[in-house]
């Protein structure tokens, strides 16, 4: 299936708020780390979502250019491509963007969109993240607003968020974040809400934060509070009507219990990231391989080695599927198995 359209996109997340369950929202850096996410939500019978991080595309651009404008291009050309290939459905996105890096890296990206809708193509990625919590919350949403208008024209989903989701992803660090602002309240969820539903027909999904962190945590050393999203959602729906609630995103779930993921699916969270216990399934494989072949991987004491363990397909096969397998539980923890809308 190609990577899907604006449509089918919304249908996604529809579908996924009326079903109870949500996309696991894989980040991305390389073509490998694409291709496992790929074969996990075929062999699951489940759509999905990838993303790329400004720090993983500036990867993906190679390390003499560092460019994440170039590396997400690369990335989102190879998914389009492969992707028609599989019987599934996928959705681009691109994760935290701060407002620093907004107009060297998301408005590029925007452009990019611009051009290939004006060539009758669907645009580059599908949704995109300005993460704006650094920010009061009020120029948070003026920021967001606009980029809002933005995405809307051309058929792109805007993620948002509001609180700081704390621990350390891509450089940025939020390890001394005060208490408070890593959970967000009712009164800034309608506030949000006040702020994006006025863009006329947009489509946006919002991060709010309930204790929720980056990085890996043994279970019980991150205190989650879920029912803040049930909180927000009964605001809504008190001021706006029964009908109001956001498309919600859970942020820095390393180290949640299952019952936690599934608490929160039931207050309205349809996309979940996951990237670290993926990057850990990527590469704890490769390590495998490295100690079991030590002698072949190394030239040591004058020979040669073994050209069939330092080939790196060798051992990169393995860390594909070993990711591919950390997304297919990713799939199940989130209900999403056989939930394919079909092409």
């Amino acid at each position: 299936m190609p990577v899907v359209d604006y449509k089918k996109y919304c249908h996604m997340l529809e579908n996924a708020s009326k079903k109870h369950f949500a996309y696991p929202a894989i980040n991305i850096t390389s073509e490998a780390t694409a291709n496992a996410c790929l074969q996990a939500f075929t062999e699951m019978k489940s759509d999905g979502i990838i993303q790329v991080s400004t720090g993983g595309a500036e990867f993906a651009s190679g390390i003499g250019l560092k460019d994440g404008v170039i590396g997400a291009i690369s990335l989102a050309q190879h998914i389009h491509l492969v992707a028609e290939k599989y019987n599934i459905n996928v959705a681009l996105h691109t994760d935290h963007c701060q407002p620093g890096k907004v107009d060297k890296f998301l408005r590029p990206l925007i452009a990019e969109s611009k051009k290939r809708v004006a060539q009758g193509l669907k645009p580059l990625f599908n949704s995109h993240m300005f993460d704006g919590s650094e920010l009061p919350l009020k120029e948070n949403m003026d920021i967001a607003v606009e980029l809002l208008k933005e995405c809307s024209e051309l058929g792109i989903i805007l993620e948002v968020e509001a609180g700081v989701v704390g621990g350390e992803e891509d450089g940025v660090n939020h390890e001394g974040a005060p208490a408070e602002k890593l959970y967000t309240t009712p009164e800034d969820m309608v506030y949000v809400y006040e702020r994006l539903s006025a863009v006329k027909d947009a489509k946006y999904m919002f991060a709010a934060t309930f204790g929720n962190v980056h990085g890996v945590y043994k279970p019980g050393n991150v205190v989650l509070k879920p029912k803040i999203l049930k909180e927000g959602q009964d605001a809504l729906k008190a001021k706006f009507g029964k009908e109001t609630q956001f498309y919600l995103v859970f942020h820095g779930g390393s180290g949640s219990s299952q019952e936690e993921i599934r608490e929160t699916i039931g207050y309205g969270v349809i996309k979940m990231n996951v990237d670290t216990d993926t990057q850990y399934a990527f590469t704890r494989p490769i390590v495998d391989h490295m100690l079991k072949n030590y002698d072949g991987v190394l030239r040591i004491e004058g020979d040669v080695g073994n050209k069939k363990v330092y080939d790196p397909r060798s051992y990169m096969k393995k860390a594909e599927e070993g990711m591919k397998q950390r997304v297919i539980q990713a799939i199940k923890d989130l209900d999403c198995e056989g939930t394919t809308l079909g092409l």
